[in-house]
């Protein structure tokens, strides 16, 4: 079941050591069929040097496993639930990479301070709220998720143009069109917090780009007259 989309999971996961997004077993990767109802997520704790494209797990969006002699990752319900209540998201990864993190622990949003978040962040990569004890009792993974998508619609933000959010003393949670889109963007979030890191450091009263470039790298790249890359 799913033999294609459990491959391309698998080989998404994979890049997440690749590019030094994770330490030990510190991350996941999910993706879609929208058609069937069905992702796709890496197993719980499993190495990543010893994961094969037959352990990734087959789950449904009423949140039962369908497929895998494997548990799911424990954060499958927060991949549930962003499934659930963005529709455009096709991919998820959840990392606990090294300065986005930081800012998760800071209690601070990734500021758009450069033009390469505005590239493909619609302005700041917000920090959404902690839970409360009781949330973190009643379901701790499901309330995760609700809590983010709770702040998109707070805030009136489409989550096609901020793919990617911090859960506070946590560390982030990054969508794409597809699984490898998601790992790219999480690769995004990780350099760009890198780089406000650096730059705070060096001048602690630097803020964000100014608007016009947030608006202009965003549009040139996503908007409807967009004119990076190459057609096709």
């Amino acid at each position: 079941m799913l033999e294609e989309l459990k491959r391309q999971v698998w080989e998404a996961n994979e890049l997440l050591p690749k590019y030094g997004l994770v330490t030990f077993t510190w991350g996941n990767v999910s993706g879609i069929d929208r058609q069937k109802g069905l992702f796709v997520i890496k197993p719980s704790g499993v190495p990543y040097e010893t994961l094969k494209p037959e352990d990734m797990v087959v789950m449904d969006l009423d949140g039962n496993q369908v497929e895998g002699s494997l548990r799911p990752s424990s954060d499958t319900k927060t991949h549930l639930e962003l499934y659930r209540a963005f529709p455009e998201c096709g991919g998820i990864v959840h990392t606990h990479s090294t300065f986005a993190v930081g800012f998760a622990q800071a209690g601070m949003d990734i500021p758009c301070m450069g033009t390469t978040q505005c590239d493909y962040f619609y302005g700041n990569i917000p920090c959404v709220r902690n839970l409360t004890p009781e949330e973190i009792d009643e379901d701790y993974e499901k309330n995760t998720g609700a809590a983010i998508v709770r702040w998109f619609a707070d805030h009136d933000i489409n989550p096609k143009y901020v793919p990617g959010c911090l859960a506070k003393n946590h560390g982030p949670f990054v969508w794409g069109k597809d699984a490898f889109e998601a790992v790219h963007n999480a690769a995004v979030v990780e350099e760009t917090a890198k780089m406000d890191f650096i730059a705070k450091q060096l001048n602690p009263q630097a803020g964000n780009a100014p608007a016009c470039y947030i608006e202009k790298h965003f549009q040139r790249k996503h908007g409807p007259h967009a004119y990076y890359g190459q057609k096709g």
